[in-house]
């Protein structure tokens, strides 16, 4: 017995005979209702307009149920999903990185690109890093991320707040404004 992948399920829909509803709501090709109508009556103007029967809503009472030509009707569905597809942009992370002692002109520069990201519609992942004794001065990295979020108020918002991970001072922001006493309160 083959099994069948239940991330991969293919959308079956009903057509012609394997609707077994007693009465149907009926639509033509174009999508313009005929009405509540039997089964056997649906069935005869289907054949006799060379078209399929296509079980469009199920759950429905009745079931609606579509005059068009299956094939077609498949395509359809396909492209509405790759065209679906196409719009649908996921959201990536991009990531600045400091050091604790990064000059302020350095700092508007990465800021810069950080702002090209956000703009995009991308998160920005900021981390500083410390290296050797630098870890003693943890102090500094959190002011250069104060700043940062500073300089970012107008046109991003905190996701997640600075938090050591390892070696590295770690916060992320996307696109979003937060309000004067949010950011007062993030900045303490």
């Amino acid at each position: 017995m083959r099994r069948q992948n239940k991330f991969k399920r293919e959308v079956r829909f009903r057509i012609n005979r394997e609707i077994t509803s007693p009465t149907v709501r009926l639509l033509d090709d174009t999508g313009k209702q005929i009405g509540v109508v039997s089964i056997l009556e649906a069935r005869g103007l289907s054949e006799k307009q060379t078209l399929d029967l296509v079980e469009v809503a199920p759950l429905a009472r009745p079931p609606v149920v579509k005059l068009i030509d299956y094939n077609k009707f498949l395509y359809q569905l396909k492209k509405k999903k790759q065209e679906e597809k196409k719009h649908a942009r996921p959201s990536e992370t991009k990531q600045v990185q400091f050091g604790p002692f990064i000059d302020e002109h350095d700092l508007e520069i990465k800021l810069g690109r950080a702002r090209e990201f956000i703009g995009d519609g991308d998160k920005v992942r900021f981390v500083v890093k410390f290296r050797g004794r630098e870890m003693t001065k943890q102090y500094l990295g959190r002011e250069v991320l104060n700043s940062v979020i500073a300089k970012m108020r107008t046109i991003a918002k905190v996701d997640k707040e600075m938090h050591m991970e390892g070696r590295q001072l770690v916060m992320v922001m996307s696109k979003g404004m937060k309000t004067n006493s949010q950011i007062a309160e993030i900045v303490k």
